[in-house]
């Protein structure tokens, strides 16, 4: 007898559709139309997210905040995030998916529109934190759709389409936030990419259920996501406490703890440093600080597919995922070659080769979680990972406001963060093991 909800759907959504047809309203590929809305999501997200790097060169003057200042303020944001994540990642695992979008995307749009209102660090800095707390469950909650959506062996292909929303959202942002800047001002420009989240929440109500619970979902395509899934799935969240007893989880906290601090250097500080180091005006800005963002994004479907072909193909899923994760991160040493070139266009093409390598890196270790837990434990771990993401972008964001304040130089920075990801992924590996499920049978909740 099925011992959960999601087991009793299943049957009676199974037992209605005989094998080898179509449920009548089936949508094919439906697991991609909701990595769609997930894409779609994380777009919104980190435009939101980056509207005020964007615009840092004009908030900085005109509220009157020094780089130690602007890092401080971004470092908050960090603190509020990283907490977030770990929370939400329990929350998420908690009441689910559905409801837990609704309630990350709905704090963090009204925040995002409240940044409008701010008159100096005090106020910037508290919609700031409002802002982490809300984008912290977007990628808990991302990586536990992916899981319960996508096969094993198409999980780093699912997390790369999310994961390239992050990189093409800093394709879009530039353009689209120096526009609206020199159209209405900067204000009206957090007012206006606030109120994206609003419309995306209206297809997620209308589009987004469970697999088990989905009216256009194929039975033939529900089999193939179950394929190979572990039978544990339906256990209880197991509490904080006991997933620290992994060193899997630890493996990916550290890694991510060394390695994500590349990622956000960039997102933070890539304006500011083509403005104030390498000469470019705003306007210049708006028009060439996409390219390092769509590199990233190509890096990620890149990385995601790459993994996943290599699976499909006979491969074990720790050597495909571990092949294309050393790869990547011989890649991202050549953001110390940025650092040291004259011209302004080879240092942005470094660059761009270092968010490739790090979108490639990154993809397929959020797949980690749901390569070695089993569902009900994918949100909790995702989450811890993020805190660790978080806390190690924190304390790199105010080591570079420190650095660029009192030496004047980016210099350090740069060269620190190319060898950050060689850390992170022998730590990775030696830590983490062979990757393959963990046993969970005495999991309990928190």
């Amino acid at each position: 007898m099925p011992r959960t909800r999601n087991e009793i759907s299943r049957k009676v959504r199974l037992t209605a559709s005989q094998p080898g047809t179509l449920n009548k309203d089936a949508v094919r590929g439906m697991r991609w139309w909701i990595a769609g809305l997930l894409f779609l999501v994380t777009l919104i997200n980190l435009i939101d997210r980056g509207t005020i790097s964007v615009l840092a060169p004009i908030i900085t003057s005109q509220l009157g905040l020094t780089n130690l200042q602007f890092a401080g303020i971004n470092t908050l944001f960090l603190a509020a995030y990283a907490s977030s994540q770990a929370l939400s990642g329990k929350i998420f695992d908690w009441i689910g998916n559905r409801i837990g979008f609704i309630v990350a995307v709905l704090i963090w749009s009204v925040a995002a529109m409240a940044h409008a209102f701010a008159r100096g660090f005090i106020s910037l800095s508290s919609v700031r934190i409002v802002l982490g707390m809300g984008e912290g469950g977007n990628w808990p909650g991302a990586t536990k759709v992916i899981a319960e959506w996508f096969p094993v062996r198409e999980r780093a292909l699912g997390i790369a389409i999310v994961n390239a929303a992050s990189a093409i959202a800093f394709v879009v942002a530039p353009p689209l936030v120096v526009w609206l800047q020199l159209q209405f001002g900067w204000r009206t420009a957090f007012l206006a990419t606030g109120a994206l989240g609003f419309a995306w929440l209206l297809l997620w109500l209308l589009f987004y259920h469970a697999p088990e619970q989905h009216a256009l979902l194929s039975s033939q395509e529900y089999a193939f996501i179950r394929e190979n899934r572990d039978p544990s799935t339906a256990m209880q969240s197991p509490s904080w406490w006991k997933l620290l007893e992994y060193r899997q989880v630890w493996a990916i906290v550290l890694s991510r703890f060394l390695a994500d601090p590349v990622w956000w250097l960039y997102i933070i500080w890539l304006p500011l440093y083509l403005y104030n180091v390498r000469g470019f005006s705003l306007k210049q800005i708006g028009i060439f600080a996409w390219v390092p963002y769509m590199a990233a994004g190509a890096g990620s479907l890149i990385g995601g597919w790459a993994s996943g072909f290599c699976i499909a193909r006979g491969w074990s899923v720790n050597k495909a995922r571990k092949t294309v994760i050393a790869l990547a991160a011989l890649l991202m040493p050549a953001g110390i070659l940025a650092a040291h070139v004259r011209n302004p266009m080879a240092a942005l093409a470094l660059i761009s080769v270092v968010l490739f390598g790090f979108q490639a890196w990154i993809g397929n270790v959020q797949t980690m979680p749901s390569d070695f837990f089993p569902e009900s434990a994918v949100g909790s771990v995702a989450g811890l990972g993020g805190l660790g993401a978080g806390a190690g972008s924190m304390l790199f964001t105010l080591a570079t406001g420190f650095v660029v304040d009192h030496f004047h130089s980016y210099i350090p920075i740069l060269v620190t963060a190319g060898l950050l990801p060689i850390l992170a992924t022998v730590v990775l590996f030696a830590l983490g093991g062979p990757i393959r499920r963990c046993t969970m049978q005495n999991a309990t909740s928190i």
